[in-house]
């Protein structure tokens, strides 16, 4: 018994447009989902008062980067993901020398590299030494003799009565710290995740009409 089986040109093409379909559908999904995620998790940063410069540092990137798959995928990460992912999980920091964490107060002003200034480019900026007092309750100090500028920032005193002298509290010196969590990128992150199938089929539909 010999049997033949013709395939009609039709079902082919039908065949064809039902997968070019289907992987218009998931890169069209996959896309919004990247781009969704994106926005969440830079909404979430600027929400908690990171800053905008924080939230750009959320990118995302889809692939394939041209053409379309039903193999497409997005990817949604930060270029600082250390800090990014400190804000997210609460982590407890302690000192990588096993003393103490210094946390300039308003008098310290501000590193020239960015970020928060060291005890030691304190003094070399400002031509002061500092001095430790320790206290039983509450975290010890590094203070400075000085006198407050405009700023609030500890300077030099020229006076030679010591007129405006003051003693300023520079650093808080504390033996660990637990940062806050102020993030939760795995809820958006999830939020997307069970978005795609329904995406899918949105963007399969649309095709179709």
């Amino acid at each position: 018994m010999k049997l033949k089986l013709d395939i009609d040109p039709d079902i082919v093409a039908m065949m064809a447009a039902e997968v070019a379909a289907g992987e218009r559908a998931v890169t069209a999904a996959m896309r919004e989902a990247g781009t969704g995620l994106k926005t969440a998790w830079r909404l979430q940063i600027t929400g908690a008062g990171l800053g905008a410069r924080l939230a750009n540092s959320i990118r995302s990137q889809n692939f394939p980067k041209s053409g379309e798959s039903l193999d497409a995928a997005a990817l949604v990460w930060s270029k600082a993901p250390v800090i990014v992912g400190a804000h997210d999980t609460g982590p407890l920091i302690r000192s990588k020398d096993g003393f103490w964490l210094a946390i300039p107060l308003p008098a310290a002003g501000k590193s020239l590299r960015g970020g928060r200034i060291t005890p030691g480019e304190w003094e070399r900026r400002r031509g002061l030494r500092l001095r430790f007092v320790y206290r039983r309750t509450g975290p010890s100090l590094l203070v400075a003799e000085g006198r407050l500028n405009t700023k609030g920032q500890a300077v030099v005193s020229r006076s030679k009565t010591g007129r405006g002298k003051v003693t300023a509290p520079i650093f808080l010196l504390v033996p660990q710290v637990k940062l806050p969590k102020r993030l939760d990128l795995a809820r958006d992150a999830e939020r997307a995740h069970d978005a795609v199938p329904g995406l899918i089929v949105a963007n399969w539909v649309e095709a179709k009409l």
